[in-house]
């Protein structure tokens, strides 16, 4: 004999059916948001031709630095009335893709390790980063190198995938003269070396 119907099965059995539909149309919407994502990082990662280093050296190094830029207010140059946020120095802290501890960052720009090498750079090329809130992408030259260790075969640098980072966009007035502004940001440094 069949069972008799009873609306609280019935109305169990619904709900369930829909929680099921609901969690695995989430899942495909999610899978294609990753896949869009991923898309997207792939074209936004992308190094451009302008950064690529010379064909004679390789990589020798990534790590990610995060910390903050400094900004002081200045007055300009050719004009002692009108002030603006100016670059001081970075200052941040190095670490590996594994998370150890590769050293420092901070004005020159310099680079030091851990093990006392560094490697002051000079700007080559500077292009605005995919993300417009974000400090630009550049390629430096290595303008000098000191100690023995990770820094001190450096020939290039490139500061890629930056986060954050750029002036207050408020600007500044003759009454924040000397004032600084701590910004956080992130980039990716890769350092090169000339092939063996």
């Amino acid at each position: 004999n069949p069972r008799p119907f009873c609306p609280a099965h019935g109305v169990q059995h619904v709900m369930e059916t829909a929680a099921a539909w609901l969690a695995a149309a989430t899942g495909v919407l999610i899978m294609v948001l990753a896949g869009m994502a991923s898309a997207d990082d792939v074209g936004a990662n992308a190094v451009p031709e302008a950064l690529q280093v010379p064909s004679e050296q390789v990589l020798a190094i990534v790590a990610r630095g995060v910390g903050v830029q400094i900004y002081e207010c200045t007055s300009a140059k050719d004009d002692p009335t009108h002030f603006s946020w100016t670059l001081k120095a970075p200052e941040a802290v190095l670490r590996l893709e594994s998370g150890a501890n590769l050293g420092k960052h901070y004005a020159g720009p310099t680079w030091e390790a851990t093990d006392g090498s560094k490697v002051i750079g000079d700007v080559v090329v500077k292009l605005d980063a995919p993300n417009a809130a974000a400090i630009p992408w550049l390629l430096l030259r290595a303008k000098s190198t000191s100690g023995a260790g990770k820094f001190s075969a450096i020939r290039s640098i490139q500061r890629l995938r930056t986060v954050g980072g750029k002036a207050p966009a408020a600007g500044c007035d003759q009454t924040q003269s000397g004032k600084e502004a701590r910004v956080p940001y992130s980039a990716e440094y890769r350092f090169f070396t000339a092939q063996p």
